[in-house]
């Protein structure tokens, strides 16, 4: 209720999920933390930034999974992916779609410069949140008066 409260009216509609699960996911449904993210708050959320996409809808993931080839990068991820947070054009957040239903939150990060500064993590690595895990967090630094980012 309170990612509600948070996120007002900011949800996706059913059918556009479905059809965002279609182009992602094959067909299969989401994870259910993931489909209640997007309907609760797909278009507008304290906790995750969109950056200068409206919601995390079809352009976002399209852009950001073309970040990854540009500069002439060639990483791929293969298995199924969804993209819930861009940061600038060097990071998003995304979650494996099958990872069951409360899938754990990696990082991606695409520096422009010497790939060496990444250290023992590098491009994708686990926050070691799941979803719901990762969102509760950010709610809570916001009812502190934190900013979740």
């Amino acid at each position: 209720m309170l990612l509600r409260r948070l996120c007002g009216a900011g949800g996706i509609p059913l059918s556009e999920i479905e059809q965002l699960e279609q182009v992602w996911n094959n067909g299969n449904p989401f994870p259910i933390a993931l489909r209640e993210l997007l309907f609760l708050a797909g278009n507008s959320c304290y906790v995750l930034d969109y950056g200068w996409f409206d919601g995390c809808g079809q352009q976002m993931q399209v852009d950001a999974r073309q970040w990854m080839t540009e500069e002439g990068m060639e990483r791929t991820i293969t298995r199924p992916f969804y993209i819930i947070e861009v940061r600038l054009l060097e990071s998003f957040l995304m979650v494996y779609l099958d990872e069951g239903d409360n899938p754990y939150v990696r990082n991606v990060f695409l520096p422009h410069e010497d790939e060496s500064s990444l250290g023992d993590l590098g491009w994708l690595y686990s926050t070691d949140r799941t979803l719901k895990n990762f969102i509760d967090s950010g709610i809570d630094d916001v009812k502190k008066g934190h900013n979740p980012f």
